[in-house]
């Protein structure tokens, strides 16, 4: 399995980026994808989640309204749009397939917002 992040990068408050994460080695359309975040000094946290198939999607409080998951199966990739983003979203954003002991995780992308 790999995960490969893309579209991170510098931008202002209020602005957006579309990260994409590409997937291959396995099936995409079976396994779940979802965007998790790191700031410095802080843990790991889940962002957004497509579920299977991208039949369902769900986000967490902080980014409800702002942030949209989506994904293009033929594609085998999942994107993140971020709108109207603040400072307090900038941190290291993860791809992740699957869940429990056998996810996998992609390298990380940088968002940093600041004006």
């Amino acid at each position: 399995v790999q995960l490969v992040e893309s579209g991170g990068g510098l931008a202002q408050p209020g602005g957006s980026l579309r990260l994409s994460c590409v997937g291959s080695g396995f099936t995409f359309d079976r396994w779940s994808m979802s965007w998790y975040r790191q700031a410095p000094g802080k843990e790991r946290e889940l962002v957004a989640l497509s579920g299977t198939g991208g039949a369902s999607a769900s986000y967490a409080d902080s980014v409800e309204g702002r942030f949209t998951i989506s994904r293009d199966n033929a594609k085998n990739t999942v994107y993140l749009q971020m709108d109207n983003l603040q400072i307090e979203d900038t941190a290291t954003y993860y791809c992740k397939a699957g869940g429990g002991p056998y996810a996998s995780w992609g390298q990380g992308t940088q968002v940093t917002v600041s004006s």
